[in-house]
C-alpha cells in the first residue's frame, strides 16, 4: 500500500487532532496553523495536508490571510517536486491572486501585489521544474532579489531542491556528463564532488565523456532498463465469434 496523502510522520499530536475534528473550520485555529507553517520552514519537515487545511481557512476567512505564510507554504511546495502539491495549493488560491487585473497597467490594482507577484514568480520557477529545466530554475532564481526573499523563510532551500533534482535525476538516467549535472546543481568543483559523492552516494568516472568525465548512477527500481514482451492472447474461438458476426452484418 502507499503512503496516504493526509500523512505526515513528524505532525505534532494537536496537529492531528485538528485536522480530524471540527476545529480544522475554525477560524481561531488559523494561527496555530501558521504557527506550524513556521516550524516546517525552520526545521525542514513538510505537511501539505495542513498546509492545504490553511489556505482554506484563508478562503473562508479573507480577512485572516497571511501573506508571508501563503508564500511560504508555496515555497515549501516547491521543495517536493515533481509532486502536485504546488498546483493544488494554486488551486485554493483566490482569482485576483492568480490572475491580477493590474496585468495590463504599470500600477498594481488593490490586492494584487504584493501577493499576486509572488505567486506569479514562485509559478515560474514549479513549471521551470515541471519541464526539468534545473539550469533555467538556478538561473531564474538567481536573476531577482525577490526571489532571494521568497524563499529566505525555508532553512536550506537551495539543498531542498538539489536533493529532490537529484533524486528526480537519478529516476531517469545511469550516466550524467558531469558538466550538465553541475549546471542542474548548481555545484562545481570539491562542493560538487562531496554532494555527488557522500550525499548521493554516486559514482565519477573522470575517463570516459567530455572534460570532468561522468556521473555513474547506480541502478535502481526507476533508472532500470527492463525488456517488455508483449504478447497476444487470441482464442480460435474468439476470432471464429468475430469473423461471424462480420459475415451476419447486413451489406
Amino acid at each position: 500500500m502507499g503512503i496516504a496523502f493526509d500523512f505526515a510522520q513528524d505532525r505534532p499530536e494537536h496537529i492531528n487532532e485538528i485536522l480530524n475534528g471540527l476545529d480544522r473550520y475554525n477560524p481561531e485555529t488559523t494561527t496555530v496553523f501558521q504557527d506550524y507553517v513556521t516550524q516546517q520552514c525552520e526545521d525542514r519537515t513538510y505537511d501539505c495536508y495542513a498546509n492545504l487545511a490553511l489556505l482554506k481557512l484563508y478562503q473562508f476567512n479573507p480577512h485572516l490571510t497571511r501573506d508571508e505564510t501563503t508564500t511560504n507554504i508555496l515555497v515549501k511546495a516547491l521543495t517536493v517536486f515533481p509532486s502536485p502539491d504546488f498546483s493544488l495549493c494554486l488551486h485554493l488560491l483566490p482569482p485576483h491572486i492568480l490572475h491580477p487585473s493590474s496585468t495590463s497597467s504599470s500600477l498594481p490594482a488593490a490586492g494584487d501585489a504584493p501577493l499576486s507577484e509572488a505567486v506569479q514568480k514562485l509559478t515560474t520557477l514549479n513549471t521551470l521544474l515541471s519541464q526539468a529545466d534545473y539550469r533555467g530554475f538556478w538561473n531564474t532564481l538567481d536573476s531577482d532579489d525577490l526571489y532571494a526573499d521568497l524563499v529566505a523563510d525555508v532553512n536550506g532551500f537551495e539543498e531542498l531542491m538539489r536533493v529532490r533534482i537529484a533524486v528526480t535525476a537519478g529516476q531517469s538516467c545511469r550516466e550524467v556528463d558531469r558538466r550538465v549535472l553541475e549546471s542542474w546543481l548548481q555545484l562545481h568543483g570539491q562542493e560538487f564532488e562531496r554532494f555527488i559523492l557522500e550525499i548521493c552516494g554516486w559514482g565519477l568516472d573522470e575517463t570516459t565523456g567530455g572534460p570532468g568525465g561522468v556521473v555513474l548512477i547506480p541502478v535502481n527500481k526507476e533508472n532500470e532498463a527492463k525488456e517488455t514482451v508483449v504478447r497476444e492472447n487470441v482464442k480460435f474461438d474468439q476470432f471464429s465469434r468475430i469473423v461471424k458476426r462480420a459475415y451476419e452484418q447486413p451489406a
